[in-house]
C-alpha cells in the first residue's frame, strides 16, 4: 500500500495525521462486530495522537498496560516511538496486510504519524508444560510437548545446544496463517529432503491447518497403505533423538504433536524409552515386540485354518476337546471368532474415548460379564473367547493408533484367507503384507528398513539393541555427512 511508505516521508505533516487516521479507520472497519477488538487513543499534543490497536482475548492486559500504554503516556513528538516503547520482539511495518497479521497473532499496533510498529503483548493462553499422557515414560523425561509453538521449539533448543539446528517457518492457512516450522540439524540431515518437505508444504493451500494431522494427511497423499509412514510424538526426547540421526522434524502452533520424517516401520514398535535401559536387557523386549507384533495378525487366522482344514497339524486329543467345546455353537468359527473381534475393537474404542474413570469399569464389564454370558449361553465356544483375548493383549503393546489400525486390518485379512485357503491362505496373506511394506516409501526411504534393505547400524539400534559404548555410527539411511557420532575410551 503506497500510503504506507508515503507515510514516513510525511512525518509530522497534516498529510501525515490524515493518512494515519484513514488507516485506523480502514482497520476499525475491517474488525467490525469483533467485541475483543480495541482501540486507545493516547494524546501526545493538542492536535496528535497515537492509536494503540490489539485484541483483548489473545493479548496480556498487563503488557498492554505496563509496558506499552504507560510508556506513551511519556512520548515526545521528538521522540523515536521505537525507543519508548519497549518489547522483546518489535516489527516496523510498511504493508497495510501486515496489520491483520500481526493483530490477529497476538500484536498490539502502534500507530503515529511517523510510524506504525508491532510490538508482542501476546497472553499466556496455553497449559503448563506436563507429563506425557499417550506415550508414559518409565525411566526418561517426563516433560512433554504443549500446544504453545515457542515452548515446543524451547523444548527442544532446551536439549540440543547448537547453532547447526536450523528452522524454517512457514505460515499455513488463508484463514488460520498457523505458524509451522521445518526442523533439522544442518551438518548432519539431508538438505534435499528438507527442500523436498518445503516443497510439499507450500504446495498445501486450504482454509486452516488446525491441527498436525491436516500436515500428515497431505504429505501421506502419495501412499496408498494402512501403515502410517509418518510419525508423531509429544515427547521431545524423541524429537531430540531423531534429529541427532539425521532426521526432520515439523513442528506446528496449536497442536502438542510433532511429526517425524522419515520414519520406518520398527520405529512404531520400539519406542525411545529403550535409549534408557541396558542393552542386555531390553534385547528380549525387543524381540518380543516382534512377535507380538506378528501374533496379533496371524493368531485368529491360523486358529480358522487349523479348525476348518488343517486339523492334522494339531494332536487329535486336543482336536477332540476344540471340538467338544464348540458343539453348540450355532455359528462357524468364522462367524464366531468375528463376532468376538468386532466386540474387542469395540471395547478397545470405548476405552480410548471414555474418561480415564470409567475406561477400566467398560473394560470388565465386556470381559467378564459378557464373555462370560455369551459362553453359558452357547453363544461361543471358550477357546474362541481365549484367541479373540489373545489377540487383543498382543496388540495392545502399541500404543501408537495407527499403528493398531494397520494391524485390525490384516488381522481380519488373514482370517478371510484362512477361511478360504487354510494355512496356505496365511501364507498368501503374509506374501501380501511383505510386498505392500517393502514398497511402501516414507520420504524417499524404505520403510521396511533396516530389514528390506538390510541395514546394520539401524538394525542394531532398534530391532537389537547394540551396546551404547559400540553405538558410534550414524544410519547410512537417513544420512551420509558426520556419520561418527562420537568416541567411547
Amino acid at each position: 500500500m503506497k500510503e504506507m511508505y508515503y507515510l514516513v516521508k510525511v512525518a509530522n505533516t497534516k498529510i501525515g495525521c490524515e493518512i494515519m487516521n484513514k488507516i485506523v479507520e480502514k482497520v476499525k472497519k475491517e474488525f467490525a462486530d469483533t467485541p475483543d477488538f480495541k482501540i486507545k487513543e493516547i494524546k501526545v499534543s493538542l492536535f496528535k495522537s497515537i492509536y494503540v490497536l490489539f485484541i483483548d482475548t489473545i493479548c496480556s492486559s498487563d503488557r498492554i498496560n505496563d509496558y506499552i500504554l504507560k510508556n506513551l503516556t511519556k512520548y515526545q513528538n521528538s521522540q523515536n516511538l521505537n525507543s519508548n516503547v519497549p518489547g522483546p520482539n518489535t516489527i516496523f511495518i510498511k504493508e497495510y496486510d501486515q496489520i491483520e497479521y500481526y493483530i490477529t497473532n497476538g500484536f498490539a499496533i502502534i500507530i503515529n504519524d511517523k510510524e506504525i510498529i508491532a510490538i508482542e503483548a501476546k497472553g499466556d493462553l496455553s497449559r503448563s508444560i506436563s507429563q506425557s499422557l499417550r506415550e508414559p515414560s518409565l525411566l526418561g523425561p517426563e516433560d512433554s510437548f504443549n500446544e504453545n509453538y515457542q515452548t515446543n521449539i524451547g523444548l527442544i533448543k532446551r536439549r540440543i545446544k547448537t547453532n547447526t539446528l536450523k528452522t524454517v517457518e512457514l505460515s499455513m492457512g488463508r484463514k488460520t496463517k498457523t505458524a509451522v516450522s521445518i526442523n533439522y540439524l544442518e551438518d548432519v540431515a539431508d538438505l534435499e529432503n528438507v527442500k523436498i518437505i518445503k516443497e510439499k508444504l507450500s504446495r498445501i493451500d486450504v482454509d486452516g491447518v488446525i491441527d498436525c494431522g491436516t500436515i500428515i494427511n497431505y504429505l501421506e497423499s502419495e501412499n496408498r497403505t494402512v501403515f502410517p509412514t509418518i510419525k508423531r510424538t509429544e515427547r521431545p526426547d524423541l524429537v531430540a533423538t531423531a534429529l541427532l540421526e539425521g532426521k526432520i522434524i515439523i513442528m506446528m502452533d496449536t497442536t502438542p504433536f510433532a511429526i517425524i520424517l522419515p520414519t520406518f516401520l520398527v520405529d512404531f514398535i520400539n519406542p525411545v524409552s529403550d535409549n534408557y535401559v541396558k542393552s542386555i536387557n531390553v534385547a528380549f523386549i525387543k524381540i518380543l515386540r516382534v512377535l507380538c507384533f506378528a501374533l496379533s495378525m496371524i493368531t485368529p487366522g491360523i486358529f480358522i485354518a487349523i479348525i476348518n482344514y488343517n486339523q492334522e497339524t494339531i494332536p487329535t486329543s486336543l482336536l477332540i476337546n476344540f471340538s467338544t467345546q464348540r458343539s453348540g455353537v450355532p455359528f462357524p468359527s468364522i462367524v464366531e471368532l468375528i463376532m468376538l473381534l468386532i466386540i474387542c475393537d469395540i471395547l478397545r474404542e470405548s476405552d480410548l474415548r471414555f474418561p480415564s474413570n470409567f475406561g477400566s469399569a467398560i473394560s470388565i464389564l465386556g470381559a467378564l460379564i459378557i464373555g462370560d454370558a455369551a459362553v453359558n449361553a452357547g453363544l461361543v465356544s471358550p477357546i474362541a473367547i481365549i484367541i479373540a483375548a489373545f489377540t487383543l493383549i498382543t496388540s495392545l503393546i502399541f500404543t501408537e493408533l495407527e499403528i493398531n489400525n494397520a494391524l485390525r486390518y490384516y488381522r481380519y485379512l488373514f482370517l478371510f484367507f484362512a477361511a478360504f485357503f487354510g494355512l496356505y491362505g496365511i501364507f498368501l496373506g503374509t506374501m501380501l503384507f511383505l510386498i505392500n511394506a517393502i514398497s511402501i516409501k516414507s520420504l524417499n526411504a524404505p520403510f521396511f528398513a533396516p530389514i528390506a534393505p538390510f541395514n546394520k547400524e539401524y538394525f542394531l539400534k532398534t530391532l537389537l539393541k547394540k551396546k551404547d559404548i559400540k553405538n558410534t555410527k550414524r544410519s547410512s539411511l537417513l544420512t551420509d555427512k558426520n556419520m561418527t557420532r562420537g568416541k567411547f575410551s
